[in-house]
């Protein structure tokens, strides 16, 4: 068997072997290990983290366990969970053992968030308590155990098993383990009346897998074909690969013939509708739930909260905000033997405003603050970094804003203009990308095409990253008068073939790219003949337009690493990226999903796509066979412009000084899940 560890550490040698985390005699208390200070202690297989047993060997300890002193008060909030056993039989007998970056922590207080609305703008918060069964450690290139204590690969690629943490329970207090994940696949997302459409992540070249559980903590994924990339993705994704089934199979017919009755008594229309809602309509984790309705004046819910692996477990929910405890059951500790996490609760409100945003971080009422954050607020935050006591770091955006010309247009006109390539590339070179670069983004980006990978690996030619980037309106303005777009009526603007006005309405929502960058475009675009309008609204309003067909152009920041690419399909296949990012030729979409009976039929160069993606995600990277499917995604995503992209650019990660053990992050992210890879679970108040 091939043991897989993505540039992991070599593991130290143990010196006593461990039966029971909870029977160890061993020499000494345990030293407070922090990154910072190793105190002597030898790093493990996995950077800053050991297991329980490992490091209590190489430390030569025994570590005893401490909690919340406000642990029994907070769980009494939770509704639905029982009283609060004592701390040893709620940790696991095999927990994550942490290393803080600078300093052990205290317990207390509350961690204050700001987000755009109840599905916007929320993965910078949710990034802060999220878990799944492995992530990238800070280098981004290290995959390590998180739910998962260990993994293992089979030497081709096509069963991969994890190994789960003895003892490891949910928040309710109830045993976690392989027939979660098992449940998860098979009876939520394989389940088409919960999930209408599988994600690709659960599928490996359009078929499903298998999985075995071997034991309670051991379950095996069996592939119908290689696919190296699904541990990326389970280190990544905010769709986590496990759901409590204790709790979601009194609702589910298949396990319960009292759920239909149990949810009609809830006032739903059968237990279907209950797990749909929960989990059907999508696998974004901070999606209101059933269990979460409507509750009353004083924030209580009207059913017992789902139950959660994560650091912190929601127990109020409003169009106003959110608020959350501790898990009392989480899985890690630090090298002291507290329990984490530190931070007692978590409060989120939603601001939908960009300037009031922005004003409340200058004031300091926030904690923490990356998402919605565009380079254009650098200089106010920066200016204000003293008085309000915080720091602003400036890291490099992995993705690109791109936009995305509408070729499956319900305007049969424009969309015979739209699918027209030389209408595309006279578009991106009437954009003046030195100009954006210079008035959006303080000459601090790059001017680049959109390729899709975003870490340029060795098969994506430098010649695709500036095709048609350059700025030559009059290249525009001939490929636009070749295509015979004409101002007949001599108002300066284009009219369509048919004579009708050619109008392009960009809608944009600040989330996805700033208003100077769009209205630069808008301008760029005009002054080769095509009018264009623009236009702000909220990210809920651009989503659902944009997934409705309704946009002229679409727009967002774009891309994924090598890495995730790996895992899933979704930048490489119509609608090329989910609900809430950048997608286009919806119309494409549906053909493909409906096996050609609606919708309108891709290009050859658009089913090449799909099909290369597919024996890409098989193939073992850096083989020629791996090089030469990679080169021609990009070769058919590029020389077609599917999206036009513009500047590439840094932008601010905001924290209070009073967070403690917040390390500079590698990049501004969503692609590695924000904070994830950061550990926020280790940090603390000082306050």
């Amino acid at each position: 068997m091939k043991h897989l560890t993505t540039f992991g550490i070599i593991w130290a040698a143990l010196g006593l072997l461990v039966g029971s985390a909870h029977n160890i005699a061993m020499a000494a208390e345990c030293p407070a290990v922090t990154v910072a200070d190793s105190m002597g202690v030898a790093a493990g297989k996995y950077p800053q983290q050991y297991e329980l047993s490992e490091f209590q060997s190489l430390a030569n300890c025994t570590l005893s366990f401490s909690g919340n002193p406000d642990a029994a008060a907070l769980n009494s909030r939770i509704r639905g969970n029982p009283q609060l056993p004592p701390l040893e039989d709620r940790i696991p007998m095999e927990p994550l053992v942490v290393a803080p970056y600078a300093s052990i922590g205290k317990y207390g207080g509350t961690f204050d968030m700001i987000s755009n609305a109840t599905e916007a703008g929320t993965s910078d918060f949710l990034a802060i308590r999220h878990v799944n069964l492995v992530r990238f450690s800070d280098n981004l290139q290290t995959i390590v155990p998180n739910v998962a204590k260990d993994w293992e690969w089979n030497d081709d690629f096509t069963q991969l098993t994890f190994f789960l943490r003895k003892g490891h329970k949910w928040s309710d207090g109830a045993p976690f383990g392989a027939e979660d994940i098992k449940y998860w696949y098979d009876n939520l997302s394989l389940n088409p009346n919960v999930f209408e459409k599988p994600k690709d992540y659960v599928l490996v070249g359009g078929e499903r897998m298998t999985l075995d559980v071997l034991d309670p903590q051991t379950i095996r994924f069996n592939m119908p074909a290689p696919k190296p990339g699904l541990l990326a993705h389970f280190a990544n994704s905010y769709a986590q690969g496990f759901q409590p089934k204790h709790f979601l199979s009194k609702w589910d017919p298949e396990l319960n013939p009292d759920a239909d009755a149990m949810a009609k008594a809830a006032g739903f229309e059968n237990g279907l509708e209950v797990l749909s809602n929960y989990y059907g309509n999508s696998d974004w984790t901070d999606t209101p739930t059933p269990m979460l309705r409507s509750p009353d004046k004083a924030g209580n819910l009207p059913a017992d909260t789902v139950p959660t692996l994560e650091s912190h477990i929601l127990i109020s929910e409003s169009t106003e905000g959110r608020h959350l405890v501790a898990n009392p059951y989480f899985f890690q500790v630090d090298t002291a033997g507290n329990q984490l996490p530190y931070v007692s609760e978590q409060d989120e409100i939603f601001v939908n405003e960009d300037e009031v945003r922005l004003l409340k971080l200058v004031n300091a009422e926030v904690h923490f603050k990356a998402q919605s954050l565009q380079l254009s607020t650098a200089p106010l935050l920066l200016d204000n970094q003293e008085k309000g006591d915080y720091t602003i770091q400036l890291r490099p955006e992995v993705t690109i804003s791109s936009f995305g010309i509408n070729m499956t247009h319900e305007n049969l006109e424009k969309r015979k203009v739209f699918a027209d390539l030389r209408f595309r590339q006279a578009l991106s070179v009437a954009m003046n990308r030195e100009e954006m670069n210079e008035v959006a983004f303080f000459g601090m980006g790059e001017a680049k095409q959109y390729v899709g990978f975003t870490d340029s690996p060795p098969f994506v030619e430098d010649k695709w990253k500036q095709h048609f980037a350059q700025y030559d309106p009059a290249l525009a303005n001939s490929l636009l008068d070749e295509i015979g777009l004409k101002d007949t009526d001599g108002d300066g603007f284009r009219e369509l073939l048919n004579g009708d006005k050619l109008v392009i309405n960009l809608q944009f929502a600040v989330q996805g790219a700033p208003a100077a960058l769009v209205e630069l475009i808008g301008q760029h675009w005009s002054a080769v003949g095509v009018q264009t309008t623009v236009k702000e609204v909220t990210p809920d309003e651009y989503r659902s337009a944009q997934s409705s067909n309704k946009l002229d152009v679409t727009n967002w920041r774009n891309g994924q690493p090598l890495a995730i690419v790996l895992g899933t399909n979704q930048i490489w296949v119509p609608p090329y990226h989910d609900y809430f990012t950048v997608r286009t030729n919806m119309l494409w979409a549906e053909w493909v999903d409906s096996n050609g009976a609606s919708g309108v039929e891709p290009p050859d160069y658009a089913k090449q796509m799909m099909e290369d993606i597919t024996a890409f995600q098989s193939a073992l990277v850096g083989t020629p066979e791996s090089d030469e499917l990679g080169a021609r995604l990009v070769e058919n995503l590029v020389s077609n412009l599917l999206f036009i992209g513009t500047v590439q650019v840094p932008a601010p990660i905001y924290h209070r000084n009073a967070v403690k053990n917040v390390v500079e992050y590698t990049t501004h992210s969503f692609e590695y899940y924000r904070s994830y890879p950061y550990r926020p679970t280790q940090w603390w108040l000082d306050e």
